[in-house]
């Protein structure tokens, strides 16, 4: 039970969430709902403030569900079904402009999070660490910079040129570090994507280093740790195309040989029935951080944010804004038919196809931010890149991911390039729905392929990522369009 409320805190805390597209109006105030002079006079303030950043960091527009949405709803793999610009027709359709929903909204909630923890981490080194201890403070500030990481990751994964593109020599975001706490910092000029990405490794090695080895209960999947960060940092390595630093942070965590159970911290492994990491409750040693939902007042991702509101809804039993491309990814052959992950799609009676990942909008189901799968299928991609052949580790990484779902495939590419396509094959089936592919496309260059209506999009073409939002554009003097 005290584990239980202590994410039942994380959505009511005192700290507020007033998100602003206006940074001008942004202040310690509203986002603490006490008063600056005061926010870290008693440890239970900075405890309450600390869960404040976890609730912003799921809020809806951010990693509630639309991060997840627009990753695949800008790929190949899903069809959009509702004309509705609110709910991102136009990520579907490639051509959102700057002020679109999704390109205001998410950009307006990245930074509120951003600056809330620069407001945090500001009054952690005035005040806090004196009140609350070293010690629980580094942690606090470990995962308020966890989270600050993943805020600037996901902006560059939309609004930016990709990291391949000039070796992360092209505009990156503002790279906004200190607290916004009144009038006139609004002017700052973009940073390129090696500068930001620097920051997000500085930001993951500080949390790998202050962050318990292990947390307690619940708080094993909804509070971040050290194999929190290191997985992460294996996104991110990967996103770079560093391949060998994803490999010198997998190996902190990820065994030689099978059954590949994390070899320090969290006892993190791949849970035996795919169809239980998303089911409640939700705390699977597989989830490596996940954001929790409550019937609390206020803690849900609201109205046309959640993931079952996108993809199907268990209360009617039909299907949502956007159906399964038949085209793509669902279609491949190797995909067998009694893999259990196509028993997380639902047949509609229309013939349309449907992912039934979250069907649960009250209480909402867990949001996945990172599952130890993509800690080893990352872990295999790095492997098969970096060396030639088919290297062992990697196939039997890939073959742990596939035959926990599938036990009668055994895959068996005979190259190199077999098995980096078999890997970034398997990553389309196996996250289908948790926001990875558009990812996968940006940090290879990749052309977004065709899907209905929507012709493909290459790298070169307007719409391959998204436009500045427009506040910023009005607001920052010092912006320059890519």
């Amino acid at each position: 039970m005290k584990n239980i409320l202590k994410y039942i805190l994380m959505a009511t805390a005192v700290a507020g969430l007033t998100a602003s597209c206006n940074r001008e109006n942004l202040s310690p105030a509203p986002e603490t709902s006490i008063s600056d002079a005061t926010a870290f006079d008693q440890p239970y303030r900075i405890t309450n403030q600390v869960l404040s950043l976890y609730s912003a960091f799921k809020n809806g527009q951010l990693y509630g569900g639309r991060v997840l949405v627009y990753g695949d709803s800008k790929t190949e793999e899903f069809i959009s079904e509702d004309p509705n610009l609110v709910t991102g027709a136009d990520v579907w359709g490639l051509n959102p402009t700057n002020s679109a929903t999704a390109v205001v909204n998410l950009w307006a909630q990245a930074y509120s999070v951003i600056n809330q923890v620069n407001v945090f981490l500001d009054g952690m080194e005035t005040k806090g660490l004196t009140v609350i201890g070293t010690t629980i403070g580094t942690q606090y500030m470990a995962e308020a910079k966890l989270l600050r990481a993943m805020c600037y990751f996901n902006l560059l994964q939309f609004y930016c040129r990709p990291y391949a593109d000039g070796n992360g020599s092209k505009l990156g975001v503002p790279l906004r570090l200190t607290p916004i706490k009144g009038p006139g910092f609004s002017d700052l000029a973009r940073s390129t994507t090696t500068e930001i990405y620097n920051q997000i490794i500085a930001d993951l090695d500080y949390a790998e280093t202050n962050l318990p080895a292990t947390n307690s209960g619940v708080n094993s999947v909804i509070r971040a740790h050290k194999n929190t960060a290191i997985s992460l940092k294996t996104r991110v390595y990967l996103t770079m195309q560093k391949y060998t630093d994803v490999i010198t942070q997998a190996n902190k965590i990820v065994p030689n040989a099978a059954p590949f159970v994390a070899s320090s911290g969290v006892a993190n492994a791949l849970t035996p029935d795919y169809a239980n990491i998303f089911k409640t409750p939700f705390t699977t040693v597989e989830s490596v951080f996940s954001l929790p939902f409550t019937t609390g007042t206020g803690d849900a991702p609201g109205t046309q944010n959640g993931l079952q509101s996108y993809y199907y809804n268990s209360s009617t039993g039909t299907g949502s804004i956007y159906s399964i491309n038949q085209s793509a990814i669902y279609a491949n052959v190797g995909w067998t038919a009694t893999d259990r992950r196509r028993s997380l799609i639902y047949s509609a009676a229309s013939g349309k196809k449907y992912l039934t990942k979250f069907p649960t909008a009250a209480p909402a189901d867990f949001v996945p931010v990172i599952r130890w799968a993509e800690v080893l299928l990352n872990t295999a991609e790095a492997l098969a890149r970096t060396n030639t052949g088919v290297n062992a580790r990697a196939l039997a990484l890939l073959n742990a991911v596939r035959q926990r779902s599938d036990a009668t495939t055994t895959l068996a590419p005979t190259t190199q390039q077999e098995l980096i396509d078999a890997i970034l094959t398997e990553r389309r089936i196996e996250f289908l729905g948790e926001g990875l592919r558009n990812n996968d496309l940006m940090r290879l260059l990749q052309t977004i392929p065709a899907k209905g209506t929507v012709g493909a999009k290459a790298p070169s073409q307007e719409g391959y990522i998204w436009p500045a939002s427009s506040t910023e554009k009005s607001l920052n003097k010092l912006w320059v369009d890519n």
